[in-house]
């Protein structure tokens, strides 16, 4: 059960403009965008979920995504995971555009879910790419023979 003393909890009850969903999908589109793309420079900390220190192995280097990386990561994995149905499942989670991106990002920043470097900005994901466009794919279904 969750705490509902958490700050994610009381972030949800603050900023209703978002579905948990988006911050889960934020996560892991991260995730694919460090591990799968292998985007992000080593670097000491920033937009990366925030793991409890004995999680972290001491050698590991914080990998730093910047948020224009981070909105072509999202527009990926959102293709891979939804397909022809990934902007109708973002939208259904609040995600309208780039820019909500941003806010979901800096929402997580601000409760100490991410971190950030100074000079990580919300504009940084301001009107990268059309959504009606940046989903659309190239989809084809192909009738079995």
């Amino acid at each position: 059960m969750i705490d509902p003393s958490d700050s994610f909890v009381a972030l949800l009850q603050e900023d209703r403009r978002f579905k948990p969903e988006a911050y889960i999908f934020i996560f892991e589109a991260l995730n694919y965008a460090q591990n799968e793309l292998g985007m992000g420079a080593e670097k000491s900390g920033e937009l990366h979920p925030q793991a409890p220190a004995a999680n972290k192995p001491e050698e590991s280097a914080e990998r730093h995504v910047t948020g224009q990386e981070l909105c072509e990561a999202i527009r990926l994995y959102a293709l891979h995971q939804y397909g022809y149905m990934a902007k109708i499942v973002l939208n259904s989670w609040g995600l309208h555009n780039t820019g909500d991106f941003g806010e979901v990002v800096f929402n997580l920043i601000r409760i100490g879910k991410m971190k950030k470097t100074p000079s990580d900005t919300r504009v940084d994901f301001n009107n990268l790419y059309d959504f009606n466009t940046a989903f659309r794919g190239d989809f084809r279904i192909t009738p079995p023979e």
